[in-house]
C-alpha cells in the first residue's frame, strides 16, 4: 500500500479532494487530544504538525519505515510494527489513540479495538475514521470491509467502550460538486464492467487495475476542473451527527 492511491499527499493537486478530507480529520483531533497520544498509521504524517504539539508525548505507528524528520517533534517517538497487537505496548498508557482511515485496511478488526481499548487509560477516548459504504461508488479491493455507522458502533461496543459518540464528515457546495462530477466520472468507467467482476474477483486481483483507473480518474477530473479541484480545503468539510450522507464516519469512543 506505500505506493497507491490510498496514501495521497499535497504535491500532486489531483489529490487534493482527498488529501483536505483526510487532513480535516487531523485538525478535528487536534482540538481534543491531549496528554499520552499514540496514533496508529502514520503515513506520510500529514497530521504530524497539528497534533505532536498538543501532546505531552506522541507515539505513531506503522507498518512501513518512515523518511520523515521526526527531530522537529521531540515529543513524537515513531515505532515500525505491523499490528495487531500492539508489542511491548503496556495497558493503559494513553489518553487518546487515533487511527485514521485505517480500520478498513485491517483484517482481524476485532482484536484490533481490543488493543486500542487495552492500551488506553480509564476515561481515554479512541478517535478513528472510516469511509461510510453508504457513500462508496465501487468496491475499493485496498479495503478488507467497509462498515455501515451500526456496525461500527456495535465493534466498539461490544469490546467494553462505556460511551460512543458517532459523528460523520460532511463536504458543503464545492465539495458535492467535485462529488459528483467524480460519480459521473467513475459511472463512466464502471459501466465496461457489464458482469459486475469488482465485486465477484478476488480482492487482491483487482488492486492493480483499481489503482490504475482510481489515478487516471482523479486526473482527468482535475484536469478538466482545475479551480475546483485546486479550491477544497479543510474549510470545505465539517462534523456533525452521523447520517447515511457521511462521507467519512468518525467515531469518539470512551473507556
Amino acid at each position: 500500500m506505500n505506493d497507491t492511491a490510498e496514501r495521497v499527499s499535497s504535491h500532486d493537486y489531483s489529490d487534493n479532494y482527498v488529501y483536505q478530507r483526510c487532513l480535516y480529520a487531523y485538525q478535528e483531533a487536534a482540538k481534543r487530544i491531549h496528554g499520552k497520544v499514540l496514533e496508529i498509521g502514520t503515513g506520510s504524517g500529514i497530521g504530524l504538525s497539528y497534533m505532536a504539539p498538543q501532546c505531552d508525548s506522541f507515539t505513531t505507528i506503522d507498518k512501513f519505515s518512515s523518511n520523515i524528520d521526526f527531530t522537529k517533534y521531540p515529543n513524537t517517538t515513531f515505532i515500525q510494527m505491523e499490528i495487531p497487537p500492539f508489542v511491548n505496548i503496556p495497558d493503559q498508557s494513553f489518553d487518546f489513540v487515533i487511527a485514521f482511515q485505517l480500520i478498513e485496511h485491517i483484517e482481524p478488526d476485532d482484536a484490533f479495538v481490543k488493543e486500542i481499548y487495552r492500551v488506553l487509560k480509564r476515561d481515554g477516548k479512541a478517535l478513528l475514521t472510516t469511509p461510510n459504504r453508504l457513500q462508496s461508488l465501487t468496491r475499493n479491493p485496498w479495503h478488507i470491509r467497509e462498515y455501515l455507522a451500526s456496525e461500527l458502533a456495535e465493534l466498539f461496543r461490544k469490546n467494553q467502550f462505556s460511551k460512543i459518540e458517532m459523528l460523520g464528515t460532511f463536504g458543503n457546495k464545492k465539495v458535492n460538486d467535485y462529488i459528483e462530477k467524480n460519480k459521473a466520472s467513475v459511472k463512466r468507467i464502471t459501466r465496461f464492467d457489464i458482469f459486475n467482476l469488482q465485486y465477484r474477483l478476488p480482492r487482491k486481483w483487482l488492486q492493480i487495475p483499481y489503482d490504475f483507473f482510481n489515478r487516471m480518474n482523479r486526473k482527468n477530473i482535475a484536469k478538466s476542473n482545475v479551480a475546483l479541484t485546486k479550491d477544497i480545503s479543510t474549510n470545505d468539510f465539517y462534523l456533525s451527527q452521523e447520517n447515511p450522507e457521511s462521507l467519512d464516519l468518525f467515531i469518539i469512543a470512551t473507556k
